[in-house]
């Protein structure tokens, strides 16, 4: 006889009011990798801090709570409504049984109001905490050390030039966890030994990871690994990382520093040097000078997931290994004597090429995540490159300026990768469209441009 699935339990979500888009993807990720899955029926406001969601243990709940960077913290929903009154009576209907275990008479408790959107005075937080004396509380209040805490949240809205009287929906439950929004400070590139001009933001690298269900033991690998930032936030979860770039001086922390008062890069500022810096030299591997269009890897699914944020063309051209056969080519002098020959690579390239490696490197379920630059007036959903064997899991929207802009894509591997799927795009009807990612530089510096122009403009007025 089947087992009956276990009971979902109603949690709270506090969210964090930036990455709005990279939110639901995030808890989403999280959830199905905490044994989970996100149902149809929570009770989601996109742009709301507060979530309602259905989880089916508290260890599930705390498990999503060492995971992400987007929420806050996460309760025990006891009650909630759109005024005191619903509340109240939610609070009434809830069930004692469930209440009694952390309201005993030998535990000690503390109540804490949040508002969203509105401040209120300490008379006013004591009123409304005094306004509960209906539940059966009969521990002793003890503010800096409880066992239990209590949080009494309310929602005044989003519009912060219209913020209503009262409440347009109050919440009321058990405090369970925090997330993990201090990585923000702690992993700040700011602090971070080795950098580069292009180093990506510790917030958005743990998202990255988060929504590449990165998890411990799992090998991620990241083709334009840079100074190493992505490598950084899956070595923090537990994964062991490794990764390529065509750049030999970035890879051996050689050359020109990036930052300020800087002129030349230190002795230990490379990749495995930012690792040691958090304690995750462990689970570096290595970090090899390659192009990412010319595969060295043996056969086979090696990767669990592979993130990556590929160059856009903005400071220099993308470019790969070239042949002394080609046409536009130019040769290279690097430290070390070191010698190659590069030609163009075009960004409709780079994502296939991406792509095609994903669906042949990474093992049934893993993930590739990478940032796709976009022209917006130019966009559609059709120029999101595709795979056979990669399934489109999100594509979440960071603004760059008012006409780009840069999609975080998240696939998952879902077919088994065969010879006759390497070059399937070029079959693709919809492959031209993917062609205007070339001109993505023209567009941006024309963007630039025309805002210089008009600003130039405007101060002559």
């Amino acid at each position: 006889m089947a087992l009956a699935a276990p009971a979902l339990r109603r949690y709270l979500l506090l969210l964090a009011q930036e990455h709005l888009e990279f939110r639901l993807p995030e808890i989403t990720s999280l959830l199905s990798l905490c044994g989970g899955q996100f149902s149809g029926e929570q009770e989601i406001r996109v742009n709301s801090p507060f979530w309602i969601l259905n989880i089916p243990s508290e260890e599930m709940a705390r498990g999503l709570m060492k995971r992400t960077v987007c929420a806050k913290s996460i309760f025990e929903l006891w009650g909630h409504g759109r005024s005191a009154g619903e509340l109240y009576a939610s609070l009434k209907n809830y069930p004692t049984d469930k209440m009694l275990p952390y309201l005993q008479s030998d535990s000690t408790y503390k109540v804490h109001i949040h508002t969203f959107n509105k401040t209120l005075t300490q008379a006013q937080k004591i009123k409304k905490i005094d306004a509960l004396e209906f539940l059966p509380f009969k521990g002793k209040v003890n503010l800096k050390n409880p066992e239990h805490i209590f949080w009494i949240l309310e929602d005044y809205g989003m519009n912060p030039n219209d913020i209503p009287e009262e409440p347009i929906h109050l919440y009321f439950g058990r405090w369970i966890a925090d997330g993990q929004r201090e990585l923000i400070e702690s992993y700040s590139v700011k602090k971070r030994h080795f950098i580069g001009n292009t180093s990506m933001d510790a917030c958005l690298s743990f998202i990255m990871a988060n929504h590449g269900r990165v998890k411990p033991n799992d090998i991620v690998y990241d083709p334009f690994v840079g100074t190493g930032g992505l490598l950084i936030s899956s070595a923090h979860f537990g994964a062991y990382v490794c990764g390529t770039d065509i750049d030999y001086n970035t890879i051996h922390g050689l050359g020109k520093a990036s930052r300020k008062n800087q002129k030349w890069r230190g002795p230990d500022e490379n990749i495995r040097a930012n690792l040691r810096q958090y304690g995750l030299e462990k689970y570096y591997l290595d970090a090899l000078v390659a192009d990412s269009s010319r595969p060295i890897w043996r056969k086979g699914m090696l990767f669990d997931a592979i993130i990556t944020d590929p160059p856009y063309g903005i400071r220099e051209a993308p470019r790969r290994m070239g042949s002394q056969k080609e046409t536009v080519k130019s040769v290279e002098r690097s430290t070390e004597n070191h010698f190659f020959v590069s030609s163009s690579y075009h960004l409709s390239d780079i994502f296939f090429d991406l792509l095609k490696f994903g669906a042949e490197y990474l093992v049934m379920g893993g993930r590739l995540v990478y940032w796709l630059p976009i022209y917006r007036p130019e966009y559609t959903e059709e120029i999101i490159p595709r795979h056979p064997c990669l399934k489109l899991i999100s594509n979440c929207e960071q603004m760059l300026s008012s006409h780009t802009s840069r999609r975080l894509i998240t696939m998952e591997k879902v077919k088994e990768f065969k010879d006759q799927d390497k070059d399937s795009y070029l079959l693709d009807g919809q492959y031209m469209p993917y062609r205007g990612h070339n001109s993505f530089r023209e567009k941006y510096f024309s963007g630039v441009t025309k805002r210089i122009a008009k600003e130039e403009k405007d101060n002559q007025k």
